[in-house]
């Protein structure tokens, strides 16, 4: 945890709870066959002339477990979890399900949700983190959808704050981490492990204008005006994430004092020759000391088992493991977990409130939260200004 709270205004960026009468689950989508490989990668890299034949290189990672992606199976076991607390808190609130890159497609959930009578929707997207990636692009494809089905001014979008540091996200991680370095010491292997916290790597460009603008991690306001001083806040997206590693290691340090712990990155892509964040965790992995006894390796930064930590994690990183000798464990994502299921409607109850009732607590276990119901107009730049929901 950060020792001051930076001057950022994110917790005050909130709407005013409202009723609304469904939920979209929104994700990222993913081949569920090998027909649909090259399909669903010509949907994800849309605009940026990537040929097949390069597309192919990527697809055989998808092709070695069938061409299925796990990600969809991911989101439909979340939707019954999900409708299984709605029900038990009885809220009465009926959840669809789109996805940005393959069906459902946002267009066809928008569709669907109109014609059943819906018109104020909340939104709870499958990512807790700042970033273009992660949350502008929804809102972006989201509005797009809106506009392609002709549904603008008939339904009310509102997206979920981004949760990160919300007690259903962070606890799971804390119990995953926790058992991963029991399973070290059980092993033999727990004399002086380590923890790594892999999330997807970005372009730094992309990383660097990521959040809100006003300040920067280190507190620091940026100057008001135009010029390059439009340029210096921003900087969210990994500083979040290691403000939530720090939080998880505080709460394992009562069983285990003193463990070593660093924020890795992975999945980058694209040209080379443009810096992405680093280190990468092959690389980080490489350049452990040998005093080291054991791994645990934590996927922070994704909520499910989907393609790139099966494919980078299960495959890629703990082959380099074995290669050096390393004993490793590679730790759960939030998943289905009934915490982080009763966190996702803590975080829709903290918006929809029924006749007479009150809005839930904002909860938040880091100095940066609770984050931003609204997001401002320059925040998690992308390649191209384009229309959003909600944006201030």
């Amino acid at each position: 945890m950060t020792d001051t709270l930076p001057p950022l205004a994110a917790s005050a960026r909130t709407l005013e709870p409202a009723q609304y009468d469904a939920i979209l689950l929104a994700g990222f989508g993913g081949p569920e066959g090998q027909d649909d490989v090259i399909p669903y990668l010509r949907n994800v890299t849309r605009g940026r002339g990537v040929p097949d034949e390069r597309l192919e290189e990527v697809a055989h990672h998808y092709r070695h477990f069938g061409g299925i992606s796990p990600i969809n199976q991911q989101n439909r076991d979340l939707k019954v979890a999900l409708e299984a607390e709605i029900a038990a808190r009885g809220l009465g609130l009926p959840v669809y399900w789109g996805n940005r890159f393959w069906a459902p497609y946002f267009a066809d959930a928008l569709k669907e949700l109109h014609a059943d009578g819906h018109r104020r929707v909340l939104v709870l997207v499958t990512t807790a983190f700042s970033s273009y990636s992660g949350c502008r692009a929804y809102r972006e494809d989201l509005a797009a959808a809106l506009a392609e089905t002709g549904l603008e001014g008939e339904i009310v979008l509102d997206k979920v704050r981004q949760y990160f540091d919300h007690p259903g996200f962070v606890e799971p991680n804390v119990d995953a981490v926790r058992g991963g370095l029991r399973q070290l010491a059980e092993q033999g292997n727990g004399a002086k492990p380590h923890v790594m916290f892999a999330t997807h790597s970005i372009p730094s460009s992309a990383a660097d204008v990521s959040g809100p603008r006003e300040a920067r991690p280190d507190g620091t306001p940026v100057p008001t005006g135009g010029g390059e001083e439009w340029n210096q806040g921003g900087g969210w997206y990994a500083e979040q994430q290691r403000a939530v590693a720090a939080l998880v290691m505080d709460r394992v340090a009562d069983e285990f004092p003193g463990v070593d712990w660093s924020l890795v990155y992975q999945s980058r892509s694209g040209d080379p020759r443009v810096p992405w964040l680093e280190p990468d965790i092959n690389k980080a992995i490489e350049a452990l000391g040998e005093d080291v006894s054991g791994l645990v390796i934590s996927p922070l930064g994704f909520v499910s088992d989907h393609m790139e930590v099966a494919w980078d994690l299960d495959n890629e990183a703990l082959e380099t493991c074995q290669e050096r000798g390393l004993a490793a464990v590679r730790v759960a994502t939030v998943g289905v977990d009934p915490a982080f299921v009763s966190g996702l409607i803590d975080l829709v109850e903290e918006r929809h409130v029924a006749p007479g009732g009150t809005p839930r607590a904002r909860a938040a276990l880091t100095d940066l939260g609770p984050w931003q119901d609204v997001c401002p107009a320059d925040c998690c730049l992308g390649r191209a200004a384009k229309p959003v929901i909600a944006e201030a």
